[in-house]
């Protein structure tokens, strides 16, 4: 897979921020970045994982090879000279929402250089939608695809951020990623990349420029759709705290990562999305994005 690494600091506030002022909040600096997450999740999950990224020649770099490593995954890691490792701040709310400040560092120079010269056939490549909303790791992230289809690779991809992706253009996007195997929004946006307000309408029109879709919807779960159909899975019960939902930082990777395990593995659409949904589930109910 091709994606994205950083350090997340965690801010987690039992009450609304007091701006202005204090706010007393559980706070944890760990492993971050959509590609890193979802390389830490699959692994986990007994999923044989690659990931290519760029990380900075400093000791976050080494940290978080050294983390995703001790996962299982494969780092397959350009050291960066002239850039930090990533670094996002993520403000976590009482209702376990989260709000990201970004600086995405190493990550923005991340170069067709630093892709394996071939891909071996009959894998996957799943594409982190960050080097796409940026025109630096771009064309990265445009080869990868370009590769992996003429390797006869499946592909995915999650669109990563409502925010820069509509800020980097809808068609350019739509264009960009037409043909994929599995797209892999959440609602919204799977709404701004379709026009539609509706999930099952939206998950509809962009099946049609795809394989598959699986729009995450929350606390409502997720929809699949391909071929005209579109079946919806329910999310799993939260329980109230402590063993609730604690922290949604991550919970679209983790998704990715169960709904992959299962349907690199022969799983139907539907059954791969409930995989994902218990996933996400257990993702939710601590702080921080990885297992």
């Amino acid at each position: 897979m091709v994606g994205d690494v950083c350090v997340d600091v965690i801010a987690r506030a039992a009450q609304p921020h007091n701006l202005g002022s204090d706010t007393d909040a559980e706070i944890r600096i760990a492993g971050g970045g959509s590609g890193g997450n979802l390389a830490a999740w699959l692994a986990r999950l007994g999923v044989p994982v690659t990931l290519v990224a760029r990380v900075g020649g400093d000791n976050a770099g080494r940290a978080q090879a050294a983390e995703l490593s001790s996962y299982g995954v494969r780092c397959a890691f350009t050291v960066d000279p002239d850039a930090a490792t990533g670094t996002v701040v993520v403000l976590v709310g009482p209702d376990g929402e989260r709000t990201m400040l970004c600086d995405r560092g190493a990550n923005l120079r991340l170069s067709t250089a630093d892709l394996p010269a071939e891909l071996p056939s009959g894998g996957h490549l799943h594409l982190s939608g960050y080097p796409l909303l940026h025109p630096g790791p771009r064309a990265a992230g445009l080869a990868a695809l370009r590769r992996a289809a003429a390797a006869g690779l499946t592909t995915s991809v999650d669109p990563a951020s409502v925010a820069p992706l509509r800020a980097t253009g809808v068609e350019a996007f739509l264009a960009w990623t037409r043909g994929v195997d599995l797209l892999l929004p959440n609602l919204p946006e799977a709404q701004l990349l379709s026009g539609h307000r509706d999930p099952v309408r939206a998950a509809r029109a962009l099946a049609r420029r795809c394989a598959a879709v699986a729009v995450t919807l929350g606390a409502d779960g997720a929809l699949w759709a391909s071929g005209g159909d579109a079946v919806h899975v329910p999310a799993v019960h939260l329980p109230a705290e402590p063993a609730g939902l604690l922290d949604s930082t991550g919970a679209g990777d983790a998704f990715a990562a169960g709904l992959l395990a299962a349907w690199l593995r022969g799983a139907d659409g539907p059954s791969a999305v409930r995989s994902g949904v218990a996933v996400a589930a257990t993702a939710v109910s601590r702080l921080g994005a990885r297992p």
